[in-house]
């Protein structure tokens, strides 16, 4: 039986909110590493730039993806800013024989895996929030294992995510995130890793909402900023 969050999240997933696919996973940016670089560049000025670095298996980062980031779907500020999420966080490359390794272990490196090809594969911000959703709601409860229910679940297809996954399209994409996340303006120090349009929000990560409203420059403002 699907559950009342997973329910609400299925009915986001039918959300019609697009973005422009960049050169690879969930790139929002024209060129150049995405959040928290110089050479950043929103395809939309008077949009936010939200970047989250996380590792899939990380009980915080599981937490912020399923309690905190589902409001910007709840609410009007998904049309306010550019979403990027970006597993392998922590993840770093071995000098010896390039493979590479995860903090919490051979799972998290195939879940990082499997979050990079659902990245790489669904074009709407809306469809692959809702995967990678599912997948960390089963970290929550220990069987993340069971991270295949989520395309049903969704009805999502998952033939697009295991042919990336098993042809290793996810560990060379993993590669580049573990690259962006080395070269940022503001070394990581825990995770969740959240940016708001170049600069780190360290620990106040669960206040997001209030950065976003204040580095928007539309007019009008977002609904929900004037809750904040």
């Amino acid at each position: 039986m699907v559950s009342p969050k997973l329910a609400i999240i299925t009915a986001i997933a039918l959300l019609p909110f697009t973005f422009i696919n960049g050169s690879y996973g969930a790139s929002y940016y024209h060129s150049g590493l995405h959040a928290d670089s110089a050479e950043i560049t929103p395809f939309d000025s008077q949009k936010v730039n939200l970047s989250v670095y996380y590792a899939s298996l990380s009980q915080p980062c599981a937490t912020f993806i399923i309690k905190n980031l589902e409001e910007i779907f709840q609410s009007d500020l998904i049309n306010t800013v550019n979403l990027q999420l970006v597993p392998w966080a922590n993840a770093y490359v071995n000098k010896t024989n390039h493979s590479i390794i995860c903090q919490n272990g051979p799972d998290e490196c195939e879940l990082n895996s499997l979050q990079a090809c659902v990245l790489n594969v669904f074009n709407e911000v809306n469809k692959h929030y809702a995967l990678i959703y599912c997948f960390e709601f089963l970290v929550i409860q220990g069987r993340q294992k069971n991270w295949q229910d989520c395309f049903s679940q969704l009805d999502l297809p998952k033939e697009p995510v295991l042919n990336c996954y098993n042809t290793g399209t996810g560990t060379e994409i993993g590669q580049k995130y573990i690259n962006e996340a080395a070269h940022l303006y503001s070394p990581h120090d825990f995770l969740p890793w959240v940016v708001v349009n170049n600069q780190s929000i360290g620990r106040e990560y669960e206040n997001f909402t209030r950065y976003i409203c204040e580095a928007y420059k539309g007019i009008p403002a977002p609904a929900t900023c004037n809750l904040h």
